[in-house]
């Protein structure tokens, strides 16, 4: 298959598997929401500057996407402890939980759909293309 194809294949395929994970997990916060949360939740505590290079968007949006999210009370701002004209963004217990909810409702969905819809030597070829998949979407 050529490589356009298998492009165009592999990019329907992997946005129908994830509108089932979204239909696991629930509503309540947006993509670009838990995206911020799941890094924050990598990172530690950081700066919107930081925060915004990791997510490769401005940070303009990053501010705004913060601001709501503190809102919810998911995340806490708090003084940068060696530069005074920062603040640290990080998640609250609120936040934590709702990522380690989240991204268990979604792990448990795509499993139980290897279970149920692939035999054990589909499984298997699944779990040697992970590495691949993962080389592919590496910065």
């Amino acid at each position: 298959m050529p490589a356009e194809q298998t492009a165009e294949e592999l990019q329907l395929a992997l946005g129908m598997l994830l509108r089932q994970v979204r239909n696991a997990v629930g509503g309540g916060v947006s993509l670009s929401q838990m995206s911020v949360l799941k890094r924050l939740d990598r990172l530690g505590p950081t700066t919107a500057a930081d925060l915004a290079r990791a997510e490769k968007i401005r940070p303009q949006s990053v501010i705004a996407t913060v601001n709501a999210l503190q809102t919810e009370g998911l995340v806490a701002r708090t003084p940068h402890p060696t530069d005074g004209r920062q603040l640290l963004i990080a998640l609250t217990t609120r936040g934590r939980s709702l990522v380690q909810e989240r991204r268990k409702a979604g792990h448990d969905r795509v499993a139980e759909l290897i279970s149920e819809r692939l035999t054990p030597a589909e499984q298997e070829l699944l779990a040697a293309a992970v590495p691949l998949l993962r080389r592919l979407a590496e910065d």
